[in-house]
């Protein structure tokens, strides 16, 4: 049994975790920032990154005493290195790298997405190889056939805005605060879908999707002052859900001996979403797998988890391994139009 500390810094949650190759996670230390953030209505790079070097080291020292054990008694180290905002990313990779020398302990740099493409196999043991995996989060919004560890093959990206960042958009338009996908959430419970807006791609034979007009749409609805805060929000929801199962569709016959369709980022948090695709898997003799909510948003565990699984594959990086702001899971897939270098 493998014993991984993972560090998570990647945007606007510092964490700590000691997790085991059999699945217990041990400890999972965890520092928000939404405070600092809330103010500006979205997350700053640079208070983010500074937020990160204050609290990661004693959030380290807490994760270990709470597992009980030393650095000493940890097989490896396994660090986020990209993608995402550059500062952050910097901090936890170099702390990796930090404790790994240190401790003479092998370093694993690891692709945040791949954190939460492996994440369901953390809480669900039986969930294997390959598998539909929808990630739907802040900054990437892709289809994937998980086929193994460090094995995907990208079937559809965003080709602009990710489903994520157009929570949080519609929750700043909307007045609803930060962060803003639960918040548009708790307030299309109060509502009703009948506000007229559009499913970018839906229907095309384009495989990816896009959501920057559906942005523009609510900002326009809120302008027409015709209807409430709650049905937009309401209608919001229910045009990515229709969405992302839309696009969702279109890979399932592609994806013909996948296990599963699993769900995982911090979209997959979102009731609407995870009870529409639950539905979907159903429809097409699939088990559905979703990680627990707070595996959903970002967090250490899921990186020591991915560490875990690169570790029993052989797969540890130099120490002069860099941080990057880009990293796609597919480095071969065909380049898209539009923004989409992101995936």
């Amino acid at each position: 049994m493998a014993l991984i500390l993972g560090l998570e810094s990647s945007c606007d949650e510092t964490a700590a975790a000691l997790v085991t190759s059999d699945r217990q996670v041990l400890a999972h230390r965890l520092a928000g920032q939404e405070a600092a953030h809330r103010p500006y209505g979205g997350v700053v790079p640079e208070i983010a990154a500074r937020a990160h070097v204050e609290v990661l080291a004693p959030l380290i020292e807490a994760a270990l005493a709470d597992a009980g054990v030393t650095l000493a008694e940890v097989d490896a180290i396994a660090a986020t290195a990209g993608p995402g905002l550059i500062g952050g990313v910097m901090v936890g990779l170099v702390t990796g790298k930090a404790l790994a020398h240190a401790a003479g302990k092998p370093l694993i740099a690891v692709n945040h997405l791949e954190g939460h493409a492996l994440s369901p196999r953390l809480s669900d043991p039986d969930l294997d190889f390959p598998y539909l995996l929808l990630l739907v989060s802040g900054g990437h919004c892709q289809l994937l056939l998980v086929e193994g560890v460090n094995r995907y093959r990208r079937l559809a990206t965003t080709i602009d805005d990710a489903a994520g960042e157009a929570f949080d958009k519609t929750a700043k338009v909307l007045g609803l605060g930060f962060p803003g996908g639960p918040a548009v959430e708790v307030a299309a419970r109060a509502g009703r879908p009948i506000v007229p807006l559009p499913r970018p791609l839906k229907g095309s034979p384009e495989p990816h999707f896009s959501f920057a007009g559906l942005k523009s749409a609510v900002v326009r609805a809120q302008a027409a002052g015709i209807w409430s805060v709650e049905d937009i929000a309401a209608s919001f929801q229910q045009a990515v859900v229709d969405c992302l199962l839309d696009r969702t569709v279109r890979a399932l016959g592609q994806a013909h001996h996948a296990t599963a369709l699993v769900v995982a980022g911090g979209v997959a948090a979102n009731g609407a979403v995870r009870s529409a695709l639950s539905d979907l898997a159903g429809a097409n003799g699939l088990r559905f797998v979703a990680p627990p909510l707070w595996l959903c948003t970002d967090n250490a565990a899921m990186i020591g988890w991915a560490g875990a699984e690169r570790f029993a594959a052989g797969l540890t990086d130099p120490l002069d391994v860099a941080a990057r702001p880009r990293w796609p899971l597919d480095p071969g897939a065909e380049a898209v139009r539009g923004a989409g270098v992101k995936a």
